[in-house]
This record gives C-alpha cells, sequence and structure tokens, in this order.
C-alpha cells in the first residue's frame, strides 16, 4: 500500500469512535499501536488531527476536513477492489445521503427505510436540510432536491422525477364562515396564509388562470411561517388560504380536513431531482439508492 495510504483506516476508525480505544477494539489493534498510527499520520501531515486537551477526544478543523476526503478516498477503494475481483455487485456500505426537511421526512424517509430494509448491509447516513450541499465537499453519495438543477456543478449527474403541482386550499370551518371564493379576484381578497424566510421576505402565489402566462401574484399575509407544516397547520386552523404542495397536504386533502378551492388554478410548482456524485455513480449501494428512489418518489 502507497505510504500516502497508510494509517487512513486508523485514522478514520478513531474518528468514527469518538476514542482510541474504541477504535482499537474495532480494528483489533492494541491503544498502542492506535497511538502510534495516529502520530505517525499527524507528523507526515505536519497537521494536528486530534485535540487531546479535552475530556472527549475531538477532531480539529484540519481533522474534520481530512476525515471527509479519508472517508471517499477509502470507500472508493472498496468498490474498486471488488470490481476488480469481480464479486457480486451487492450494496453494501456506509450510505450518505442528504433530504429536503419536510418533503424528506414526510416522502423520502419512509422509501429510504424501506430500502435499507431490503440491503441490510448498507449504512444509511441520514441528514435533513433545505440548504444548498456541495455532494463532494460534504461528502455525500447521494441527494434529493427540490429545484435548484441550475446551481449544481459538472462534478454530479441527476435524475428528474417530475414537477410538484400546487393547489389552494382552507379549511371547511374557514370556507363555511368567509365564503367559497370563486374567481381569482375573489381570492385575493381572503387571508393569506404565506411561506416566509429567515431574511422577513414572503414566497409569491404562483398563479396560471387560464391561458395567461404564469404569473407571480405577490399578496399580504395574515400570518407568515417559516415551514411548511406549520403552514398546513395554519390552515387547518381556519386562519386562511394557503398554496401548497399536493405532496403536503394529500392526507388533509383526502381526510376532508382540508378543501381544494379554485381547481383551475392548480399549477405546476418546483422540480423533483436525484442528484449524486458522478464518481460514486458505478457503486452498487449509489446505483441501487437511485433506482428505488426513481420507481419510488417519481410524480
Amino acid at each position: 500500500m502507497s505510504e500516502r495510504l497508510k494509517g487512513l483506516e486508523t485514522f478514520v476508525a478513531v474518528a468514527d469512535a469518538g476514542s482510541f480505544t474504541a477504535a482499537a477494539e474495532r480494528l483489533n489493534l492494541t491503544n498502542s499501536a492506535v497511538g502510534k498510527a495516529i502520530a505517525r499520520l499527524e507528523e507526515r501531515l505536519e497537521k494536528q488531527l486530534f485535540d487531546r486537551t479535552t475530556r472527549r477526544l475531538e477532531m480539529t478543523d484540519a481533522g474534520d476536513a481530512f476525515h471527509k476526503v479519508c472517508v471517499r478516498v477509502l470507500e472508493e477503494l472498496e468498490v474498486a477492489e471488488r470490481a476488480l475481483a469481480a464479486e457480486l455487485p451487492v450494496p453494501s456500505g456506509r450510505l450518505r445521503v442528504d433530504l429536503p426537511a419536510t418533503y424528506g421526512r414526510m416522502r423520502a424517509l419512509p422509501a429510504l427505510l424501506a430500502f435499507a430494509e431490503q440491503h441490510k448491509q448498507v449504512m444509511p447516513h441520514i441528514s435533513f436540510t433545505d440548504r444548498f450541499v456541495d455532494l463532494v465537499e460534504d461528502g455525500l453519495d447521494v441527494v434529493v432536491r427540490i429545484g435548484g438543477a441550475d446551481t449544481w456543478p459538472a462534478s454530479v449527474d441527476y435524475k428528474y422525477l417530475g414537477h410538484e403541482e400546487l393547489i389552494f386550499c382552507a379549511s371547511p370551518d374557514y370556507l363555511a364562515t368567509h365564503g367559497r371564493p370563486k374567481s381569482l379576484k375573489a381570492l385575493l381578497k381572503h387571508a393569506a396564509i404565506l411561506y416566509g424566510r429567515a431574511d422577513g421576505s414572503t414566497s409569491p402565489w404562483l398563479i396560471k388562470d387560464g391561458h395567461a402566462p404564469l404569473a407571480r401574484q405577490h399578496v399580504e399575509g395574515r400570518i407568515v411561517l417559516g415551514q411548511a407544516e406549520a403552514q398546513v397547520a395554519a390552515v387547518e386552523a381556519g386562519l386562511g388560504v394557503a398554496q401548497l404542495a399536493t405532496w403536503l397536504v394529500e392526507r388533509q386533502i383526502r381526510e376532508g380536513s382540508l378543501i381544494q378551492i379554485l381547481p383551475g388554478l392548480a399549477t405546476q410548482g418546483l422540480p423533483l431531482h436525484i442528484v449524486w456524485q458522478r464518481s460514486r455513480q458505478h457503486a452498487p449501494k449509489v446505483q441501487s439508492l437511485i433506482a428505488h428512489f426513481e420507481a419510488s418518489l417519481r410524480i
């Protein structure tokens, strides 16, 4: 093995286990052997990888950055070795996945848990965030994203799963009190429940009225919330009307706690994609999850 690769597995084991002792047990080595391997690695890199002054072993900033690279290198070596050995392409190993916060919990997570049940040798590490992620920098294998296709670098590839459908809805009690709007003009007079961001901005309603082009309609909000499920709760509580994705309110519409209004104003929302690192796309675990998501999440 190249000198540069010596100690990487030991370093990753210590970082993941959080202690030299736990890593030594995992690798079937002595504490002394693990400590010496880390010391040699730090000496070669001329960087301190662990902070040993705290009560708990913690990685330094340099160690954290190096850990992400090491995990990626070791996983790619494992894939290459299996391919050379002509092993059957059985999905296995750690699989880093990032999902949108609300859509991920409600829709993608059940699909991912079913995948984990089918592929017991795969160990998913799942995170939830709506922010832009750099798959290479963050060490992610596969992500699901709503929108954002124009921002992805050349190092990733993706599959389109379809577009959201956006509908207007309100609670039965709200409509009984305020009446059901029969036109766009009437709708705009109703109390609006809007999605808002931390900077104070709000998302406009997207209006596709007949043959007119899609328009962004800015409205005053009765209440503004920064979380999609909170929006749904406010609509169910009878505070007003909201434009929401069908995947978010499918159950409420089916059970009758929300009612779709002006179905002619239903419009296309943001696109949904599976995104993955090109350098890892031939790994059986990545290929299998992409195929599973494509079958499970396609709109």
